[in-house]
């Protein structure tokens, strides 16, 4: 196979992920956020679930984690539950749901009868235990602090909590992840958001602190405008995009060139 771009950490290649999968080899970490439903048009392009879960599942090691970024559409009154079909697919072929995250955005304020729509779903999976977490830990409100009061042992009995000690400075996040969208927010890569359809730089890159190291491999096949790839760049991991539209493989190779060269500044 021939890449589309290359650098001395990764590779990115243009064209369908059910062709070139089959041809890698095992990955550390997956990252993505395919099409779902039919929020967003690809220049027509559509994918089979199914069998790109099952290609996820054969390249991923022993330890290794899938974050799926998925939503769901509205229709006739009714969310379509496809995020939660997928979830349980992955269940269902051998994988762990190891954690059930949101990604909280700010939506545009629209007039109907629900609430404003404001996550998306991140499904961690793993393929048995997680062999890498790197937490990221956040200021905690009651630090210094004494825990006391109880705790439930069981389902009759309350044991005491007080041999807890003193609670730390920090603590680790929690796991709904909230990031600004728009323009210039998602990211400052102007040019990016001839995408339909991208995800915070934030996301993708903290999601690579957490669940790999340096040289690691992380995959995202369905690469869209290189987000993944560009974090994966600037965090020192190794990469593997695939993306099926070629103007999309132009825009991520792009930011990817782009991140290289601020990163040479310093």
């Amino acid at each position: 196979m021939t890449p589309y771009y290359e650098t001395e950490l990764g590779k990115l290649y243009h064209g369908d992920c059910l062709e070139i999968m089959p041809e890698l080899e095992t990955v550390d970490l997956v990252i993505t956020s395919p099409p779902y439903d039919a929020l967003r048009r690809y220049e027509g392009y559509s994918f089979d679930f199914e069998i790109v879960a099952h290609g996820l599942r054969r390249l991923l090691m022993i330890g290794g984690v899938i974050v799926w970024v998925v939503g769901d559409q509205t229709v006739n009154g009714s969310e379509s539950g496809t995020s939660f079909k997928q979830a349980l697919f992955f269940i269902k072929i051998g994988l762990n749901l190891h954690d059930t995250m949101f990604y909280q955005k700010n939506p545009a304020p629209l007039n109907h009868n629900r609430y404003e729509q404001a996550i998306e779903y991140m499904f961690v999976f793993s393929n048995g235990k997680p062999k890498t977490f790197n937490p990221i830990l956040v200021k905690c409100n009651w630090a210094g602090t004494s825990s006391t009061g109880t705790r439930r042992h069981d389902l009759h009995n309350l044991e005491p909590a007080h041999n807890l000690g003193k609670i730390n400075n920090r603590k680790i996040k929690q796991n709904v992840w909230h990031y600004e969208t728009g323009f210039n927010k998602t990211t400052s890569d102007s040019y990016a958001f001839q995408h339909p359809a991208i995800f915070p730089d934030g996301l993708a890159r903290d999601h690579i602190i957490s669940w790999s190291n340096e040289n690691n491999i992380v995959l995202d096949p369905m690469c869209g405008s290189g987000t993944t790839l560009k974090q994966a760049e600037k965090l020192k991991r190794k990469w593997i995009g695939i993306e099926i539209e070629e103007k999309y493989c132009e825009i991520a190779a792009k930011r990817i060139e782009q991140e290289r060269k601020q990163l040479k500044l310093f």
